[in-house]
């Protein structure tokens, strides 16, 4: 079936776990969180993405957010997807989830009780490495955060584990070499390196999804490309929308991160229309 005929289902199972095809992101909300994140599951995202990284995340805060949320809509825990992600030392400030001078399994095992606690939840759906500690291999240090998730999953505590913020370098020596596949793949997408299109290949030839975030904000030059905003005239919805379904008709599971309530609303309209094999192409390649 072509890109351009599939239907895009709001969930798909993914290595026995119902995973939502498109995700809301959390990062950077500060006070805001819990309200946004309620907001987000009211307006019907049934994923949420967030990070055990105070700097950038309030993880508590969407802990504080889903539970009323489902509370209000009368659903479970087991009804939304949670995803959230160790982070090293580099990568954090002072308000650390863990023993700077633990060793690195110990950490990863302080830093999930934490997310468990703050997102009151006894498991999480997927936990992700939130990046190498190195910019080209890996390095001891990923190699045991890596074993350390995996037997984080064996045990039950999350039902999947992932990676982001990698490069295909590091991906590549990852799936050679590990016991336990990851499960998603969750990048920063540029339009000039057609949507990050080796590192989804690699993807799609090992059956890890991807995630893609900043597929907006990341590509603000390109979207602002006249040919861009004739597709989205033609088909009566925003330039957002275009992106967004252009992702999903890609395999990605997109990540949003709207602020606003009307845009969650539109985000979701998302599966509502399609792009036609000509829209597609014009987009994979609108950077060149």
């Amino acid at each position: 079936m072509s890109d351009s005929s599939r239907k895009i289902n709001r969930y798909v199972t993914h290595r026995g776990v119902k995973v939502p095809t498109f995700l809301y992101g959390t990062a950077w909300k500060e006070a805001q969180t819990e309200t946004l994140t309620q907001q987000a599951i009211i307006a019907g995202f049934r994923g949420i993405d967030t990070a055990n990284q105070r700097m950038h995340y309030y993880e508590a805060g969407v802990g504080e957010g889903a539970r009323h949320a489902l509370a209000e809509l009368g659903l479970e825990r087991g009804d939304l997807f949670l995803q959230s992600k160790f982070t090293y030392l580099n990568s954090q400030d002072h308000r650390l989830p863990y023993d700077p001078k633990a060793d690195y399994t110990t950490q990863v095992m302080q830093s999930l009780e934490s997310s468990l606690a703050h997102l009151d939840t006894t498991y999480l759906d997927s936990y992700l490495l939130h990046g190498p500690s190195v910019n080209h291999g890996l390095n001891a240090a990923d190699w045991e955060v890596w074993r350390a998730l995996q037997t984080l999953q064996k045990a039950g505590s999350v039902k999947l584990i992932g990676v982001s913020n990698v490069g295909f370098d590091q991906l590549k020596l990852l799936i050679d070499k590990t016991e336990i596949m990851p499960a998603f793949v969750q990048n920063r997408c540029f339009a000039r390196t057609q949507w990050d299109v080796r590192i989804r290949e690699l993807c799609q030839a090992h059956d890890i999804r991807y995630q893609g975030f900043s597929l907006l904000t990341a590509n603000a030059t390109e979207l602002s490309r006249p040919e861009v905003h004739e597709i989205a005239e033609r088909l009566s919805c925003s330039v957002p929308q275009v992106v967004l379904r252009f992702a999903m008709q890609r395999g990605m599971i997109p990540l949003t991160g709207t602020t606003s309530q009307r845009h969650m609303e539109e985000d979701l309209e998302v599966y509502d229309f399609e792009l036609n094999e000509t829209d597609m192409d014009l987009i994979e390649n609108i950077a060149f």
